[in-house]
């Protein structure tokens, strides 16, 4: 779609994707105010159809524009909150008429799922609730998730689950794969709004979005000296390279206390 729109159609030879498209395509891209990393993830799926372009015969390796164009990335911004900031958000009471109810529940959800992603959230039916335990497959990677159900959990569920709905949480409204996959981005952005009204309620200061229970997750394991390979499993990565950027940035404060320790003998 990105490309549709910057070449202005929907068919793109290989041939027409040289160095010089790509460096239009990153100066349009840019001029409107999106991210380097946003780049990156959409060249990578050019690069990865051009491959197999090359290995299928439709185009000569020696138009392979990425010889020379490279695709570059910046470290990601912060998501994880602290501590004192999940315990604000796990101990705010809301009534079910409240506009961001569902948002601070699937929050929380997400949290004690291991950080699980508002899509695989999205597709959970009562088939995947197995013996008080959340047997799934991740939908991007198809890792599998088995994770115990812990009474909280199993209390925040129980209000969801209804014995005549497919899907666990009232996300999921079509049934097509690609109206389901509207229906689970819509409803993301409009919990991505409700995200920030949260944030008011509990007095972060700190962008709060869908992501952030991941990464919260992630950083509170290794702050409780969890191995990184364990970690990766939890949240259901392909490669522990992804957790390593998770991690990339631990909070100040730890940072700070180690440092202490390390100035101790000096």
């Amino acid at each position: 779609k990105a490309l549709e729109n910057y070449h202005g159609s929907r068919s793109i030879s290989f041939k027409e994707i040289t160095f010089s498209f790509l460096k239009g395509f990153e100066t349009d891209h840019f001029s409107k105010g999106n991210g380097k990393n946003g780049l990156a993830a959409y060249l990578r799926g050019i690069r990865a159809i051009y491959n197999l372009g090359i290995k299928s015969g439709q185009v000569a390796e020696k138009y392979y524009p990425f010889k020379s164009y490279k695709i570059g990335t910046e470290p990601t911004q912060k998501r994880a909150i602290e501590k004192d900031y999940l315990n604000e958000i796990f101990s705010l009471t809301l009534t079910s008429s409240h506009p961001c109810f569902h948002a601070r529940n699937y929050f929380v959800i997400s949290y004690m799922l291991c950080g699980m992603n508002f899509y695989d959230i999205a597709l959970l039916t009562s088939n995947h609730i197995i013996n008080d335990r959340v047997q799934y497959q991740r939908n991007k990677t198809s890792k599998p998730y088995d994770i115990k159900i812990t009474p909280a959990l199993k209390e925040l569920l129980h209000f969801y689950v209804q014995p005549d709905n497919k899907y666990i949480f009232n996300i999921v409204k079509r049934h097509t794969p690609d109206l389901i996959d509207k229906d689970i981005k819509w409803a993301r952005k409009r919990y991505n709004k409700k995200l920030k009204e949260i944030a008011e309620l509990c007095g972060i200061k700190t962008n709060l979005t869908s992501y952030v229970s991941r990464h919260s997750f992630a950083t509170q394991a290794r702050l409780l000296s969890v191995p990184v390979d364990v970690i990766s499993t939890m949240l259901g990565h392909s490669s522990i390279k992804t957790t390593q950027v998770y991690l990339a940035s631990l909070p100040s404060n730890i940072l700070d206390d180690y440092n202490d320790k390390i100035m101790q003998g000096l």
